[in-house]
């Protein structure tokens, strides 16, 4: 009887997920109606009694706003426009610095906004076209930016890491700072795999105009937004790393430097306030709305014993835990392809836990391998969404994009995921090193 629910869920689950049902309704509905099947009224009343409140009254989750408020305050204040400007400055204008550079500013921005969707799309607007005066092919520029945005689901301080410590019920910033070699090892990544499309195109940049204008930006504005710039990344990085205050602490130091910095740059003014208060809204109510179905979707899926299920599945390959590790990952690279990133990490980490678990894994390890999955999944179709933000913004078509996204996330997958297999150190190392 238990399988049978849990496959008729699943086919449910599956058919509204394609007929574009919001996935927090989605997982909240499903969640109901398996948890009334398999423990009837009783079981599920008490759960509705408890479980919301005290999933969304996590302190863990009240990271979120923090951020998302730090990352409008960057947004709405031009920050973006001027760092990009600040890296065309340093490149002179060369096409082959410039697309690295922007790959770079890419996981600078993602450092301190936590959202790949905006990112993407800011990077879209200012970068794209810049790209693109200099040779670079509408596909390859698009792509950059997309990658460039993308970064923010591994550059600390991502919302991705929130989700899945709190779901795991892992220390936030000890993900937070073994995310910071792998991020940077993943830039690198990304950085190569742009010169060596360049080295395809030579002939489209050398045909294009390649005259250094200058922005005529004041230096003054420069100093500013590389002072604070830099002062937000040593509050957040240093001070979670040296214990001098919790994740959510250094959300709010973040987002008070933002705001510093936009008063200093001249930005502030009532739809300042507004577009941010408004923007920080929606995007928490979104997430704690997802948080809540997911709860309840977890709960549903520990009651029908599938993570069991599965580890008697694997028992075979159990003894080979790198195995077992490398079928996780390509499926999640696949779940990622198809279903938004916060849902996937949401509705599987409570199934998988048990497995890594099982097989003696480190659970902050493979929170950062998955976490890799997310943001190269962020690049593949069909739900590609910093593919879908860039060419939203430029007009390139979006089967254009793919072409060359794809194959950027998937030498990323290869090359990050399996230096992570063989040097597990690259993320371990600094976690132990913090005080």
């Amino acid at each position: 009887m238990e399988n049978i629910i849990i496959i008729v869920s699943l086919v449910l689950f599956l058919y509204f997920l394609i007929v574009g049902q919001y996935i927090s309704s989605l997982m909240f509905s499903i969640g109901m109606i398996g948890i009334f099947l398999i423990g009837g009224m009783d079981l599920l009343s008490g759960f509705l009694q408890n479980e919301p409140f005290a999933r969304t009254a996590s302190y863990a989750l009240t990271t979120i706003p923090l951020y998302i408020l730090m990352a409008q305050f960057i947004m709405q204040a031009g920050i973006v426009k001027d760092l990009y400007s600040l890296m065309y400055t340093l490149s002179r204008g060369r096409p082959g610095p410039l697309g690295v550079m922007t790959i770079l500013l890419g996981g600078l921005l993602g450092g301190v906004s936590g959202s790949g969707t905006a990112t993407s799309a800011a990077l879209g607007q200012i970068a794209v076209p810049e790209l693109q005066k200099r040779g670079y092919p509408d596909h390859l520029a698009g792509t950059i930016a997309a990658a460039a945005g993308s970064l923010s689901a591994i550059i600390p301080p991502s919302v991705i890491l929130i989700l899945y410590g709190v779901v795991a019920q892992i220390s936030i910033g000890e993900l937070f700072t073994a995310a910071l070699i792998p991020g940077i090892l993943l830039m690198l990544v990304f950085s190569v795999l742009v010169i060596i499309y360049l080295r395809f195109n030579s002939k489209e940049l050398k045909a294009a105009s390649q005259e250094y204008v200058s922005d005529n930006v004041p230096i003054s504005r420069y100093f500013i937004v590389t002072i604070l710039g830099g002062a937000m990344g040593i509050s957040i990085f240093g001070g979670i790393y040296l214990g001098v205050f919790s994740p959510t602490e250094a959300g709010a130091v973040g987002a008070f430097i933002a705001l510093i910095m936009a008063t200093i740059l001249g930005k502030i003014n009532l739809n300042f306030f507004k577009t941010s208060m408004v923007e920080t809204t929606k995007i928490t109510v979104m997430a704690m709305f997802i948080v809540v179905g997911a709860s309840l979707f977890g709960k549903f899926i520990s009651l029908s014993l599938v993570p069991r299920k599965i580890i008697d599945l694997l028992g075979p390959i159990m003894d080979s835990p790198v195995l077992v590790i490398i079928i996780i990952m390509v499926f999640y690279f696949f779940l990622f392809m198809l279903i938004e990133s916060v849902a996937v990490i949401l509705m599987t980490v409570p199934i998988i836990m048990p497995i890594v678990t099982a097989i003696d894994a480190d659970p902050v390890w493979f929170g950062i391998m998955l976490t890799i999955v997310c943001t190269v999944g962020m690049l593949t179709p069909p739900v590609g969404i910093s593919v879908y933000a860039v060419g939203g913004v430029t007009g390139i078509p979006i089967e254009r994009l793919f072409k060359t996204s794809t194959v950027f996330a998937v030498v990323a997958t290869i090359v990050v995921i399996g230096l992570l297999i063989v040097f597990p150190e690259i993320v371990t190392w600094l976690p132990s090193q913090m005080r």
